[in-house]
């Protein structure tokens, strides 16, 4: 009874073109030609075929350990490293970390062997629905996309909060990043006002629809404060009908919330003005790994020719009052007083002012361009701020439409059973005495 020969593919299309030659059917120089062989290589092989048979075109190396083997101490020193530090990470961010601390392994050998060891589970299952991709913009600068993510970002080491990034569509490279308490409008004009300072002003934002971006009230022709600070800028806004046409942004919080957690974790970090102050380390480290060359090299930022004063007063919080008679307005139970100097200022009766207020509490009033001197006359009060968190809204919205929901299980006030009187008791259907 004859063995069986396991042979690969490679093997079996040499064994057929040196039988050929056996045979006499073509020539070595012919069969080196089909192999992709040198003539003294197929005279090697034609040698052992004649001596050994097919047992002789076998590798050699089936079976034996490859040379370039991870010695089994090193696998047990790398494992164990995983165990202790990165239990938790996945197969290709392990083995960057590793490759820090010394250790040169590819992230389909980890992955391997972290299956094996029971520390990683290969992930299974159907895909949600595809999206058709959206071409990235030619240039960096002519569209950012802006998002948060309330999530726990310190793990159990401290309080929830928000992050939020600015993100380049031609890129995707971070252009800011802030961890904040709320995803708030005060946030977002702080982030505005850091972004332009540092990197001028882009052509557009690409952000949700959440009020904080953009009016709802059809009857309400007033900006946001987000849109009257970018429209005072020149910055376009877009708003996204669903949270996929905004993918890049969306993408990158699903990244970090497995990286960058998983970094403050080990660099210690439990509170935001900490995180705050490494976050731009991180970030560069982020965009060297992730981001793409754009299209094309020209930069479509544009200068701001202001000065820092004016940018901090368009990004501060603007309100609209209108002065009476004798030059008063009130704002936040307070009444301030036009200081005119002793010189009459019958034109500004009536007239609508800005009420400005900044993040550090200073107020001031603008007409126009002029600033307005002014006198408090009442002492301050406690005064509650208005509800202002992004994460709150959506979760009363989500409310509302629940309710909604559950409403349309009662009939309208109009439906048509209750246009009629309930049905009395019939005379047969009431008992009768004898």
């Amino acid at each position: 009874m004859q063995g069986h020969i396991e042979m690969s593919g490679k093997e079996v299309r040499r064994l057929e073109v040196l039988r050929q030659v056996a045979d006499g059917v073509i020539t070595q120089r012919q069969a080196a030609e089909k192999l992709g062989l040198c003539d003294r290589q197929v005279r090697r092989l034609l040698r052992r075929y004649e001596r050994q048979g097919a047992a002789g075109l076998v590798s050699r190396k089936r079976g034996k350990p490859s040379n370039r083997r991870i010695h089994q101490a090193v696998k047990d020193a790398i494992l164990w490293e995983v165990k202790a530090r990165y239990a938790d990470f996945g197969p290709t961010l392990a083995a960057e970390y590793l490759a820090g601390d010394g250790y040169k392994v590819s992230k389909e050998t980890l992955r391997r062997w972290m299956t094996e060891a029971g520390l990683w589970q290969p992930v299974s299952g159907r895909r949600g629905r595809v999206h058709p991709p959206r071409p990235r913009r030619a240039r960096q600068g002519e569209l950012i996309q802006i998002d948060g993510s309330l999530h726990a970002w310190f793990e159990d080491r401290g309080e929830r909060c928000a992050l939020i990034a600015f993100i380049d569509d031609a890129t995707s490279r971070v252009m800011l990043a802030r961890f904040v308490p709320v995803e708030s409008t005060q946030a977002y004009l702080a982030l505005l006002e850091e972004y332009v300072s540092l990197d001028e002003r882009p052509v557009a934002f690409y952000s949700d629809r959440h009020s904080i971006f953009t009016q709802h009230d059809p009857e309400d022709a007033e900006p946001t404060q987000f849109e009257r600070a970018t429209r005072a800028l020149g910055i376009a806004t877009l708003q996204a009908l669903t949270p996929q046409a905004k993918g890049r942004v969306e993408r990158l919080f699903k990244t970090l919330q497995d990286r960058l957690v998983k970094a403050m974790r080990l660099a210690g970090i439990s509170d935001i003005e900490t995180a705050n102050a490494w976050l731009p380390e991180y970030l560069a480290q982020h965009n060297a790994r992730f981001a793409v060359a754009p299209q094309e090299a020209d930069d479509a930022h544009l200068p701001f020719a202001g000065s820092s004063e004016e940018l901090a007063r368009l990004c501060a919080i603007h309100h609209r009052r209108r002065l009476s008679k004798d030059l008063v307005i009130s704002f936040r139970r307070q009444r301030y007083i036009v200081q005119t100097g002793g010189a009459p200022r019958y034109a500004l009766r009536g007239q609508q002012i800005d009420v400005i207020t900044y993040r550090d509490g200073r107020i001031e009033l603008w007409h126009g361009k002029e600033k307005l001197p002014f006198k408090v006359f009442d002492p301050a009060q406690d005064v509650p701020a208005p509800v202002d968190d992004k994460s709150l809204t959506a979760r009363v919205d989500a409310l509302v439409k629940a309710r909604r929901w559950s409403d349309k299980s009662r009939p309208a006030p109009h439906h048509p059973w209750r246009r009629y009187p309930a049905p009395s008791p019939s005379a047969d259907s009431q008992a009768v005495n004898p």
